[in-house]
């Protein structure tokens, strides 16, 4: 195998994550209440997009992003339960427990990592899988 002929330019971070939903109004207003966050564009039932930090979380319908496709942005999808991790402060993370039950939200998994960190694992209503972490659960393995 030949080694490139040249390397890339390095990249900054993720700029946006996408989830696929069945009910964006839905999925919007799940999002609101049970994550506190507020959406920059509210655009049913196409799309939902919310500032997390300094990136974005897009929800997209599942069944119209998939099939169409326009001429600025290429059709994508996926279908089946997706992840996405939001970075919380551990000591948050209890009182992120007590919301997710006040909310009728199961907490799946409690996790302490072996380098380090925690992650609390919920689902939204459409069965993506989301995850409540501190930063140090990546630290460690930056440095390695």
């Amino acid at each position: 195998m030949e080694p490139p002929a040249s390397s890339p330019p390095d990249l900054r971070r993720v700029l946006e994550t996408c989830l696929y939903v069945h009910d964006v109004a839905h999925a919007h207003d799940w999002y609101r209440r049970v994550l506190g966050l507020e959406a920059c564009v509210f655009d049913p039932p196409k799309q939902v997009f919310f500032e997390v930090g300094d990136t974005m979380l897009l929800l997209f319908n599942v069944d119209q992003k998939l099939h169409n496709g326009s001429d600025t942005v290429p059709r994508h999808g996926a279908r089946g339960p997706a992840h996405v991790a939001f970075e919380a402060r551990h000591d948050e993370l209890k009182a992120w427990c007590t919301h997710l039950a006040a909310q009728d939200v199961d907490v799946e998994t409690r996790r302490t990592w072996p380098r380090g960190g925690e992650s609390i694992y919920f689902r939204d209503p459409d069965g993506n899988s989301l995850e409540l972490a501190t930063k140090e659960i990546w630290q460690s393995a930056r440095r390695s």
